[in-house]
């Protein structure tokens, strides 16, 4: 079989209601291109792998993961088994539409670009819980990361397959594609993109990984001006602990601007405590991270494991 240009890659996890509708819409929107779809069940506990083995598909491609590992690695997995010149990606819950993958690919190849990433310019969720924070994050990784793009969140991409495979989606660094891009040398771009609001099934979105995305930030600035390393385990912890013991020195702080007496207080030896504290918190979890990352690449293993993979 000659390699196909685009290899279309998708990470699924319960999502069973949305499995033939994604296909149909993949189907009518890629007519006339040479791609590969490949799906990954990301340990689904309802119908998902099912509905996917049912489809009759000579494109298609099924990884199925032996449990639930999370949407990067779920996305490594795809991206190791593609073929294609190109990959794309997009989230398996019908809100990205398929329809605008033609137009980047065509932009990538007509502009030389590594990465065109889409933007949801007209974005069908929840303003409070889904949008407001979005915006922050979207803030914060543009000037923290120097890159500028507008919409990190995201999933639908197209990217060169080399500069994909080296992107070292360990964790949960999905989010941070275009930053872990722009770190392989790659030229990225943004264009609009349409949004759908979400009609079967629930969301995998909560408000516990905001803990999750400010650690990985922190590892996103210690491979821009350090090393080409990770760190993720530990770095909520230590974000937490610094934050308080920040506060309180704070507080202490402007109660000594006021003239008041602060040394030997309990609050001032826990406050110097927590910082500290939440400093090695930090750092652990970059040394931690190194050494997987060693343990993995050193031994060519993948932090994952595929239990089957089916063809159309």
């Amino acid at each position: 079989m000659s390699q196909p240009k685009l290899s279309v890659v998708i990470a699924v996890l319960n999502e069973e209601e949305n499995i033939l509708p994604l296909w149909q819409r993949i189907g009518q929107s890629l007519k006339g291109l040479d791609y590969e779809l490949i799906f990954v069940d990301d340990g689904s506990t309802d119908g998902t792998l099912n509905k996917l083995k049912s489809l009759s598909d000579d494109r298609l491609k099924i990884i199925e993961l032996r449990k639930n590992y999370g949407q990067s690695l779920a996305l490594m997995a795809g991206i190791d088994h593609a073929s294609g010149q190109w990959i794309a990606t997009l989230d398996g819950d019908l809100q990205n539409d398929p329809a605008d993958i033609p137009k980047m690919l065509q932009l990538a190849e007509s502009e030389d670009w590594d990465m065109v990433a889409g933007e949801r310019t007209n974005r069908k969720d929840d303003f409070l819980l889904r949008k407001i924070p979005s915006l922050i994050a979207n803030w914060i990784i543009r000037q923290s990361s120097g890159v500028k793009l507008r919409d990190y969140g995201c999933a639908l991409k197209v990217i060169r397959t080399d500069i994909a495979r080296n992107l070292g989606l360990y964790g949960e660094l999905h989010r941070f594609i275009p930053v872990l891009a722009v770190l392989e040398g790659a030229r990225i771009t943004q264009v609009p993109v349409q949004h759908h609001p979400r009609q079967f099934g629930q969301s995998k979105y909560g408000m516990g990984r905001t803990i999750k995305v400010v650690s990985d930030l922190l590892l996103m600035l210690f491979f821009k001006r350090y090393l080409r390393r990770p760190m993720h385990l530990f770095g909520g912890i230590g974000i937490i602990l610094f934050t308080i013991g920040a506060i309180i020195n704070l507080y202490l702080g402007w109660l000594k601007l006021l003239g008041q007496d602060i040394w030997g207080k309990p609050l001032l030896l826990l406050g110097l405590m927590l910082v500290i504290g939440g400093i090695q918190f930090i750092t652990i979890g970059i040394v931690v991270e190194i050494q997987m990352r060693t343990y993995y690449e050193s031994q060519q293993k993948r932090p994952y494991q595929v239990r089957h993979v089916w063809r159309g």
